[in-house]
């Protein structure tokens, strides 16, 4: 696997260790408590791996340390848009998607605010020409594991604040989300998807595993916004 590291815009090294750094010590993480004064981290991955169909090579793009966008409440329906794609961090609705794995695509007004409660989305724009991402998404959950903190509930979750969804927006077939930081490739990497979540979950500004609201509800859900 080759890699290259950024911070901003200049290059910082070549890839024996896949860890970056911004002088900090702190890896880049985009976490909760991080400032925004340092300049976002980028690494560039080359994995061995059969870029999906369409694409030429097989890339994967983690950015860290982005800022925040803000974290302000609007109301559901609103239109909002975000400057990184995916959403890792703005404006978004009072409500969130429960966590879980989606057919139809979860409003990205709704997953950013399941960001701020630490969550991780996996979303992809392939759809039915690659079956293997929603697959690859789901090993990765299952093998991360339960948080302790959802299975604390009184119903139990099954898995952790995990959301696998759709997202015709992307701009890359594969595009992960955590609070401040984004995954981006045009392959399916399993090892560098779980490195993901295990660096990124649990780093929103709030730090709860509370129950989310499903955006397809015909009753609770968000679909009457199509409408407007």
């Amino acid at each position: 696997m080759r890699c290259l590291f950024f911070v901003g815009l200049a290059a910082l090294a070549g890839c024996d260790s896949e860890a970056a750094t911004d002088g900090t010590g702190a890896a880049g993480q985009g976490g909760a408590g991080g400032g925004t004064s340092l300049q976002p981290v980028v690494t560039e991955l080359f994995p061995a791996a059969a870029p999906l169909p369409g694409e030429t090579e097989c890339k994967v793009v983690i950015t860290e340390n982005l800022p925040s966008f803000g974290a302000n409440h609007e109301p559901v329906c609103t239109p909002l848009t975000y400057p990184t794609n995916p959403p890792s961090s703005g404006d978004h609705w009072p409500i969130w998607a429960e966590f879980r794995s989606y057919t139809l695509p979860v409003p990205r007004q709704m997953y950013v605010h399941n960001l701020e409660h630490g969550a991780v989305v996996m979303a992809y724009s392939c759809g039915a020409d690659c079956p293997e991402a929603p697959l690859a998404f789901e090993e990765a959950a299952d093998t991360f594991g339960v948080d302790p903190l959802c299975a604390a509930k009184p119903n139990g979750a099954e898995r952790s604040r995990v959301i696998i969804t759709p997202d015709p927006l992307l701009d890359e077939p594969i595009g992960i989300a955590a609070w401040r930081a984004t995954y981006v490739a045009t392959c399916i990497d399993p090892p560098s998807i779980l490195a993901f979540l295990e660096d990124h979950y649990a780093k929103g500004p709030e730090n709860l595993c509370t129950e989310g609201k499903d955006p397809n509800d015909p009753i609770t859900g968000v679909t009457a916004c199509d409408d407007q």
